[in-house]
């Protein structure tokens, strides 16, 4: 039975390089992708990395990312190592350069925590996610959106800063969706279910389950 393409290939397409499936190209442990989820570049899908950016190994933060979610070229993520103390009088970080700074070193620098982004996301081109951002299920991100806030789950968002657009469905749909979670079925399941899955009928969905 055909059930689509393996999660395990690295270029889903045929004869085409600039879509990759992340979870098999990522090499940093602190990025976490699960299966099915693409990155779509227009140059190299080697970027994807570079433009994780502030991403230092002390920090210790992730970056999580779900199954079946779709990256456009150019997204960026800004970690934590990007933060400054912005309750002190200065801006600067004088305690990094050391050469006697180094005795205003704080105990601790700014953490928001992991970047996590749900599953069956949608992020359009350029768009830009701030440190410890959470992004709910189903949720699409517009073009270009600066998101400084977490986006619950079957929300669309756009601008800079990002707000809510509106809801993708009414929220007793949103609440079963959730529930169903179709996106942690066996791939068996899912591909004989894809019509119904790819469609916007809840009674055919439940039908399945």
């Amino acid at each position: 039975m055909n059930n689509g393409p393996t999660p395990h290939t690295l270029y889903p397409l045929a004869n085409q390089k600039r879509l990759v499936y992340l979870k098999n190209l990522v090499k940093n442990p602190n990025i976490i992708v699960g299966d099915y989820t693409y990155y779509d570049d227009f140059d190299n899908p080697e970027n994807f990395e570079r433009n994780v950016l502030y991403h230092f190994d002390f920090e210790g933060d992730k970056l999580i990312i779900g199954k079946f979610c779709s990256i456009a070229s150019d997204v960026k993520f800004i970690m934590n190592g990007a933060n400054h103390r912005t309750d002190w009088f200065t801006n600067y970080p004088f305690p990094i350069f050391g050469q006697g700074w180094e005795v205003a070193m704080p105990e601790t620098w700014p953490n928001k925590g992991d970047t996590i982004i749900g599953n069956d996301v949608w992020i359009g081109y350029d768009a830009l996610i701030m440190p410890g951002i959470h992004i709910g299920d189903g949720a699409i991100i517009a073009a270009r959106a600066v998101v400084t806030r977490h986006v619950q789950p079957y929300t669309i968002v756009g601008g800079n800063p990002a707000v809510l657009i509106r809801k993708r469905f009414p929220d007793y749909i949103i609440e079963e969706l959730l529930q169903i979670r179709w996106w942690d079925w066996e791939i068996e399941k899912i591909t004989r279910n894809l019509k119904v899955i790819c469609g916007s009928d809840i009674d055919a969905l439940r039908s399945v389950v």
